[in-house]
């Protein structure tokens, strides 16, 4: 069975936003409205600091998997009501969407910071370290804030508590949109939680023209990098099921030997990748990760199901690379005399960053993080964020801040969904004044 690939066109709204874009970033200096002092930010900014801390620190103790944020879209929402701003939940099931109208009319822009947890074990050995549970494929599994989400959620309500006190002095809009299921659709759910929200009118009413978001990830403390174009990969999840007979593992002539097909299977995908694929024009990752089969070490059994994930830079390469091993894997199990289910399913399309937007975009984070702590042109990284889809329908920004411990090597710092993932708190600031000088200086454009 092959499972159709959806794919989400770029819509004529998002090539009219992304030429006014342009337009209003070449337009005259001399037309720009006034400019909010930076030195204002990083005082509202610091005042502001302990209760990010605090909030961090309480939504890491209590995570929550995707589409199960009530707590966490409870705590967002009360905070947004309480500084006046006009809130919808229940947006993509357990989303919020926070708006801020400004003092005058102008531009509408949008920050996003994502909610969910991960079914993982926590061994930070933090005093806040999660000891939650919920339910993961039938199962009861322990949750943790393993990829800084938390902290996400926390720098954002910072920032909006920050632009709400600047109110009087903004002209335009900002969108806040807390977004649930993140990692991805949750067994049994047809979309995530990104494509979900813009289905239920995150990006309407009013319309952004450009979004901006973030992500914490091991690297030095306070800096920011990220890249014009693709910057991080569109992500494939790939099911393989093969069909055979079963039959007693003294025998197996006499049955069809799905067990041996399967090796054959891996083998040739991680092949396919490293022989078909220049790896100097574009980075490609072929990952077969799950292999269910078998109940008993004498039984050779009738069916095993693997599942991986295909990470890609380019979308004809991809493509082409899909059909390739769909055949392959076809052929594999035709010569065992066994039949093949070959299934795509995309979790996340390439993050790509607006070109013009990420130029203008450059000394803004340098404002927010220090000129020597902002790089603008970083290799592209085989991770994926469903930001993706936002950026389908209008021009968007995502960058990463590093987030390891002081004194620590970033190469050596325990990378997102480790059971040790940790976010330095000193850098939490540095997200806030990032997500608010993003905003502010994207409506004081003329």
């Amino acid at each position: 069975m092959t499972v159709a690939i959806v794919r989400i066109a770029v819509m004529p709204r998002r090539l009219a936003a992304a030429t006014a874009l342009a337009l209003a970033l070449i337009a005259p200096p001399a037309l720009a409205q006034t400019v909010v002092p930076v030195e204002t930010v990083a005082r509202a900014v610091e005042a502001v600091t302990p209760r990010v801390v605090a909030w961090r620190r309480d939504l890491h103790a209590h995570p929550e998997l995707g589409f199960n944020e009530t707590r966490t879209a409870q705590v967002v929402a009360d905070h947004l009501r309480s500084l006046g701003l006009e809130v919808r939940t229940g947006v993509g099931k357990t989303g919020v969407v926070g708006v801020l109208r400004g003092a005058r009319p102008g531009h509408v822009v949008a920050l996003r910071a994502d909610m969910d947890a991960l079914p993982v074990q926590e061994a930070t050995g933090l005093p806040f370290a999660s000891t939650a549970t919920g339910t993961y494929m039938g199962q009861t599994v322990p949750v943790a804030h393993a990829c800084g989400h938390d902290a996400h959620v926390a720098m954002l309500m910072g920032a909006a508590e920050v632009l709400a006190g600047m109110k009087d002095q903004i002209a335009g809009t900002v969108v806040f949109i807390f977004q649930p299921a993140e990692e991805g659709a949750p067994p049994g759910e047809p979309k995530g939680g990104a494509a979900l929200m813009i289905d239920e009118g995150a990006l309407e009413a009013p319309a952004p023209e450009a979004i901006f978001g973030l992500h914490v990830v091991p690297g030095r403390p306070g800096t920011i990098f990220y890249r014009p174009r693709g910057f991080m990969a569109a992500s494939d999840r790939i099911d393989i099921a093969l069909n055979g007979r079963q039959t007693h593992g003294a025998w197996p002539w006499k049955g069809v030997d799905v067990i041996a097909a399967t090796a054959q299977v891996v083998q040739t995908i991680n092949t396919l990748t490293a022989r078909t694929v220049d790896p100097t024009t574009t980075p490609t990752v072929f990952t077969i990760a799950t292999l269910d089969a078998g109940v008993r070490y004498n039984i050779i059994p009738d069916r095993a199901v693997m599942s991986g994930t295909l990470r890609t830079f380019d979308v004809a390469q991809r493509d082409a690379l899909v059909a390739r091993a769909r055949a392959a894997v076809d052929h594999v199990a035709a010569t065992y005399g066994a039949t093949a289910e070959f299934g795509v399913r995309q979790n996340a399309a390439l993050v790509f960053n607006d070109p013009e937007l990420s130029g203008w975009l450059a000394p803004v984070l340098r404002e927010a993080a220090g000129v020597d702590n902002v790089d603008p042109a970083t290799p592209p990284t085989t991770v994926a964020e469903d930001f993706s889809f936002y950026q389908h329908r209008i021009p968007g920004v995502f960058f990463h801040l590093g987030a390891s411990a002081d004194g620590v090597d970033p190469a050596a710092s325990p990378p997102n969904h480790s059971p040790t993932f940790d976010v330095n708190e000193k850098v939490l600031p540095v997200g806030v004044r990032a997500h608010v000088l993003t905003a502010l200086r994207f409506l004081e454009r003329p």
